[in-house]
């Protein structure tokens, strides 16, 4: 699957989950698919808990996670703080 196949499985609408962006035809955000694999959970976890999901969903959202971050720049983190 291409890159611009897996990223038309995420959409951006202002009326979905407050903009954030969510794998289509779900209210699951890309941000809170990250963080469930972030946290441990294994892809087929996740598609076993949340019914419709697929692979290709879950690598939709870390390819957009990664093309999100190829712009920004970040700052040390001040780990004295935590």
């Amino acid at each position: 699957m291409t890159d611009r196949e897996l990223l038309e499985r995420i959409v951006v609408d202002p009326k979905v989950m407050v903009g954030k962006p969510v794998i289509r035809g779900t209210r699951l955000t890309v941000g809170f698919i990250v963080d469930l694999l972030a946290h441990g959970s294994t892809t087929q976890e996740i598609i076993a808990e949340y019914a419709g999901l697929s692979e290709e969903d879950i690598r939709a959202c870390l390819l957009f996670a990664k093309r999100s971050l190829e712009n920004t720049t970040f700052l040390p983190l001040d780990t004295a703080a935590t």
